[in-house]
């Protein structure tokens, strides 16, 4: 520690002369003082002489500059002591201080290793406990574990034997894939072969007409028409302007007959087909376009519907395919408009399809009709018979009750005559077991009540009875 060192006692006159020279110096006076000297200073100066004052100053003077020295001395003595004190202190304190940080590291690496002891020594404690309580519960961890794993592992057992079989479907459906793609490709192939083939007999004009009359008769077919009852191919009439022979006369119910020809020309479509310049293409397509135009005209004037009386006053040109009267209808727009004005319908597969279909629908509720006639028929006739059946029922009734009335009239014939004799014999002695009397027939057959079997009575007795009863010129059976 420090200690403050006072600073030395000045001598009093030395005092006096710093006060004086410091109010001088300043200029100031204590407040409420004038700067002048104090009055008792003056009038001491003024009682002593001149030399004496001066001597007095000189002597002042002196003692405040030796005074001043000897401070300045003696304080910077005591400074350099004290500075030296304080280096001795300062290096006391460096040391004092490096001591208690060696001390408190020391302390501190005591209770870090002590704490570090501690806690290993807690953490050796619970993990011997946790292994323990491991050690107890694992048994049952592990049976938990396996009864939950067991049925995984089946699932997964089950999953890689699907898996296995899976990839053994999948090499037999890639190997029957393979197959299949072979054959369609070997089938393309000869797609191919026989679409030449088909392309080079289409462009014969006896070959194209061949191939449209099987192609209508597969419509018809399909349509469920069969041949020659419900169409008939190539038919020949003679008119007045030649020999006319359609290629199909599909006949509707009612004895009319519809003409179908399926001579149509496709030369140009199948140059337009072929043709790798569009401009070349086009320009069969547009002759391909004319030819149907020209043979609807062809067909107009030959008036088939005349020649196959009672007809619509129409006929079908038949187009074997959709893909050649598409591109017609592109080129020429107006050709179905004009056809339908020709009284020539150009038809399609679809299309004729839809309307045989319709005719045979027509042979269906015709057939109906024909069957419904039938039944009508077979229901009147049952209705006769039933008539007649009354009849002879009847008379039966009839002959019953005579019948009846014949045998009453004999038990009472034989009661009131024959069996008052026999009583009289057995009255006698002449027989010993009495005769049985025979019963009365009180019950007589029922009349009929049917107002239909009375009325076929009445009719056959000579009595007029009303008519039959009807509904919508049916009998009401």
């Amino acid at each position: 520690m420090l200690r403050l060192i006072p600073a030395p006692r000045r001598g009093i006159a030395a005092r006096i002369a710093v006060r004086f020279a410091t109010a001088e110096s300043t200029g100031e006076a204590s407040p409420g003082r004038s700067r002048a000297p104090p009055l008792c200073w003056v009038r001491l100066l003024g009682q002593w002489p001149v030399v004496d004052v001066i001597a007095l100053a000189v002597g002042l003077a002196a003692g405040i500059v030796i005074g001043f020295l000897l401070a300045g001395v003696r304080a910077t003595t005591k400074t350099a002591e004290a500075q030296a004190r304080a280096r001795v202190a300062e290096e006391k304190l460096q040391f004092v201080e490096g001591r208690l940080t060696e001390r408190f590291e020391a302390l501190s690496a005591r209770a870090l290793d002590v704490n570090n002891l501690r806690f290993l020594e807690l953490a050796e404690n619970r993990l011997a406990t946790s292994r323990a309580e491991a050690a107890g519960d694992l048994d049952q961890r592990r049976q938990a574990v396996e009864n939950l794993v067991s049925p995984l592992k089946e699932t997964l057992a089950k999953v890689e034997s699907q898996l296995r079989e899976s990839e053994s479907g999948a090499r037999a459906a890639r190997a029957e894939l393979s197959q299949q793609m072979e054959f369609v490709r070997q089938s393309s192939e000869q797609l191919k072969t026989q679409t030449r083939a088909l392309v080079r007999a289409l462009q014969r004009p006896e070959a194209r007409g061949r191939w449209g009359e099987l192609q209508l008769r597969r419509v018809a077919e399909i349509a469920g028409m069969a041949r020659f009852c419900d169409f008939d191919e190539q038919v020949s009439v003679t008119t007045t302007d030649g020999v006319v022979r359609p290629d199909m006369v599909v006949r509707l119910s009612g004895g009319k007959n519809i003409i179908v020809d399926a001579k149509v020309s496709l030369a140009a479509y199948l140059e337009a087909a072929e043709a790798e310049d569009p401009d070349l293409s086009g320009a069969r397509l547009d002759a391909h376009a004319r030819h149907l135009r020209e043979h609807v005209d062809r067909l107009s004037a030959k008036a088939y519907w005349q020649a196959f009386s009672p007809a619509p006053e129409f006929m079908v040109l038949f187009i074997p395919g959709e893909a050649f009267l598409a591109p017609a209808l592109e080129r020429d727009p107006a050709l179905l408009e004009y056809s339908m004005t020709k009284r020539v319908h150009i038809a399609t597969p679809t299309t004729l399809i839809t309307m045989l279909r319709t005719a045979h629908y027509a042979w269906q509720q015709a057939a109906l009709t024909e069957n419904a006639r039938a039944v009508f028929d077979l229901g009147r006739e049952l209705y006769e018979r039933l008539g007649g059946l009354g009849r002879n029922i009847d008379g039966l009734g009839k002959a019953l009750s005579r019948a009846v009335a014949s045998y009453n009239r004999t038990v009472g014939s034989l009661e009131s005559r024959v069996l008052v004799s026999a009583r009289r014999m057995n009255d006698l002695g002449l027989v010993e077991t009495p005769l049985d009397r025979p019963d009365m027939v009180e019950e007589l057959p029922r009349l009929l009540a049917m107002p239909e079997l009375v009325e076929e009575l009445g009719e056959d007795e000579g009595i007029t009875s009303p008519p039959l009863p009807r509904q919508n010129g049916k009998l009401a059976l």
